[in-house]
């Protein structure tokens, strides 16, 4: 079910490209997430294929606290999930909610203990986050997904460039929501040839990173952005550089022919 709530993650979810075991995680209300995308992950697994996971995170819906979730709903939630859950009873005030959703709850719907994601020996999210695996990077890829989800939001630069490389495209997805982000992180990834095309689709479909020229120029020459994307951006750029993107041999050759046939038409215009 599409919840009408939009974030990288979300939209990975409603794509399929999550893994059994993380969309468990999901179900149980365990990934570190912000409370309003928890609860539309929730809402998506609802009627999830698998019917354990379906079951799953309808029992973690129905633990959610009704007054908790009714503050989240009352401030500005999307009206397919305004709608799911008045289906189910849940009653919405007629004031504002005073606490700002995307901090109700914590880092759990449940506020629980995350119980599936119990740190390695000889390292944990916390001393991660205080930098205590700064000189040796491969303790944070040790980490579980939970914890490594944790400090793709709330870790340092230098964790967040390790992260956006992961193996699993959750994490390197939500490396992309946090809120320390800064644009010259964003144009350094979408310089990076070893990050996956999710990172770059999300990149190259952001509004307000796409102000930037650095960012769209990066993207555009990233072999691995999706050529729709590329091709769609392209007309963004300077005659200069959509010269040098047309002799380019390592993005696609659509691309660098596109990028010929601009040319033409400018000199012939």
């Amino acid at each position: 079910m599409d919840p009408g709530y939009r974030s990288p993650l979300v939209d990975l979810f409603l794509r399929g490209g999550a893994t059994r075991d993380i969309r468990m995680l999901a179900a149980r209300g365990l990934l570190p997430r912000p409370a309003p995308e928890q609860i539309a992950l929730l809402v998506v697994l609802s009627d999830d294929p698998d019917p354990e996971l379906a079951a799953q995170a309808n029992a973690t819906i129905s633990r959610v606290p009704r007054e908790a979730l009714s503050d989240f709903l009352a401030a500005d939630a999307p009206e397919e999930l305004r709608a799911f859950f008045a289906a189910r009873g849940v009653e919405l005030p007629a004031a504002p909610a005073t606490v700002a959703p995307e901090t109700a709850g914590g880092d759990g719907v449940l506020a629980v203990p995350d119980d599936a994601a119990v740190p390695r020996p000889g390292v944990t999210a916390e001393a991660a986050d205080a930098g205590d695996t700064h000189e040796d990077p491969r303790l944070v890829s040790t980490l579980p997904i939970a914890e490594r989800l944790k400090l793709a939001t709330k870790g340092t630069r230098e964790q967040r460039a390790q992260l956006i490389r992961d193996s699993n495209r959750i994490v390197a997805t939500a490396v992309l929501t946090s809120p320390k982000l800064t644009e010259s992180e964003v144009e350094a990834f979408a310089k990076m040839g070893n990050v996956s095309e999710d990172v770059l689709r999300i990149i190259g479909t952001n509004r307000s990173w796409l102000k930037n020229y650095g960012i769209i120029h990066a993207v555009t020459r990233n072999p691995k952005t999706p050529p729709a994307i590329s091709m769609q951006l392209m007309h963004r750029l300077t005659e200069k550089d959509i010269k040098m993107l047309s002799t380019d041999r390592n993005v696609p050759e659509v691309l660098r022919l596109a990028a010929r046939r601009i040319l033409t038409k400018a000199k012939h215009g």
